[in-house]
């Protein structure tokens, strides 16, 4: 788990990469770097306020993956408040 002061949604990761996307951190927030195709579904989650999940890492890389959830809560005082 990380937390970070703030998340880019990068959507120029071209499928000939061999990655499914790619997350860094960027200062003190997370770049996640996706497919145009993952982009356009992250924006309909995101209008209809559905969770999300991505899929980081190699195509063939099989089980070792990393994951970026976008989630919705009910109660915000249960979140993060740094």
């Amino acid at each position: 788990v990380t937390g970070a002061s703030f998340v880019v949604f990068n959507g120029a990761l071209k499928t000939s990469s061999g990655f499914l996307a790619k997350s860094s951190i960027v200062e003190d927030g997370l770049m996640v770097q996706i497919t145009q195709e993952t982009m356009e579904s992250l924006r309909l989650a995101l209008r209809d306020k559905k969770d999300f999940r991505i899929t980081c890492g190699e195509m063939d890389a099989g089980d070792v993956k990393e994951y970026v959830d976008i989630c919705w809560v009910e109660n915000e005082e249960k979140t993060n408040k740094g």
